[in-house]
């Protein structure tokens, strides 16, 4: 009911009984005094009970919007961000506020590690999601982010999938670059630019395909002397607590890669440029060479995947479906400016 109905509503109600009692007001018999006071009181009982009933809208969930962001932006110092995050697990209280289902925290790694060497890593913590990256060395590769609630199994998956998803991708770009007519030097560029996207996702088609070295950082939830355990663990780099966190749907984590060494700068390709999507061409579902949200330009050449893994297990379907946001190189080379975000 609308504000301006329900006080129309009053006024008729509760304005004769109020006009009534006042003109009582003069008969100073204690029976109609009471009565007076007893019509004033029901009067007010009832206003106020109409006010409450238009106040009581829900209030729904303030954190709508809010989002929280755990481990590196763009221009961060990465010893900087190690040694913060080190002070940060170091005093968080044994008994930290997500007590009950422990503490989420960003573990990143010292190096890629294949899926079963997660299991020594991680395999005594909750972990929820993995990082992962194909190290090409000079090039841009894709970040993917793997759900995996139990390991290696379902990082093992996830990796398959995405494997299908870049050979899908890699057919793609090559039926673009056949699709491109002219012997122009704009023509010629445009095919060295597809070509080189099919050149990138068929590698990570390969490198996912055989369970490759290519994680290097995970989401996890335990106890602080659990995280405290796993920060003392050989190929751990950092764990950056954050006691802060309650919904992964409304985080953002960005860990540094293993090749970061001194600061996150925009990325950097020695491979041609992203290919310009012609009007007529619609642009492919995930495209490897039009990378996003950068990481950072590594300070250090990334390593070749070598480490291949067993053949994957099946995926479950709710829980190994990855998503993926593009971005981040390999190299060291001049500063560029980085790509722009994608949508």
């Amino acid at each position: 009911m609308r504000a301006g109905n329900l006080l129309r509503q009053l006024d008729q109600r509760l304005l004769p009984p109020l006009t009534r009692a006042v003109a009582r007001l003069g008969d100073r018999s204690p029976r109609s005094g009471v009565l007076s006071w007893a019509a004033v009181l029901s009067a007010a009982a009832v206003l106020g009970t109409a006010v409450w009933a238009v106040d009581d809208t829900p209030v729904g969930d303030r954190t709508v919007g809010e989002v929280t962001r755990v481990g590196v932006a763009d221009g961060d110092s990465v010893p900087g961000y190690l040694r913060s995050a080190a002070a940060d697990l170091a005093a968080l209280p044994a008994s930290a506020p997500a007590a009950e289902g422990g503490t989420y925290a960003l573990v990143t790694l010292d190096a890629y590690l294949p899926p079963q060497r997660l299991a020594t890593v991680l395999g005594d913590v909750g972990v929820s999601t993995v990082f992962g990256r194909v190290p090409l060395p000079g090039r841009q590769t894709e970040i993917v982010k793997i759900p995996a609630l139990r390991v290696p199994d379902d990082v093992v998956a996830g990796m398959a999938q995405v494997a299908a998803r870049k050979e899908a991708e890699a057919a793609d770009y090559r039926a673009r670059a056949a699709a491109v007519d002219g012997d122009g030097v704009g023509e010629r560029e445009l095919r060295e630019q597809y070509a080189s996207g099919a050149e990138v996702a068929a590698a990570e088609a390969v490198a996912y395909g055989t369970g490759c070295a290519c994680v290097y950082a995970a989401v996890v939830r335990a106890t602080p002397v659990a995280l405290r355990g796993v920060a003392a663990r050989p190929d751990v780099r950092a764990v950056d607590p954050a006691p802060e966190v309650y919904r992964l749907d409304r985080t953002v984590f960005t860990p540094p890669l293993p090749e970061q060494r001194d600061v996150v700068r925009p990325p950097a390709d020695t491979g041609p440029s992203p290919a310009p999507i012609p009007a007529e061409l619609p642009a492919p579902a995930n495209s490897a060479a039009a990378p996003s949200t950068p990481v950072g330009e590594s300070s250090e050449p990334a390593p070749v995947v070598t480490i291949p893994s067993p053949e994957p297990s099946e995926p479950e379907p709710a829980e190994s479906t990855p998503s993926s946001v593009t971005t981040s190189p390999d190299a060291a080379v001049a500063e560029q400016s980085s790509p722009p975000p994608s949508s």
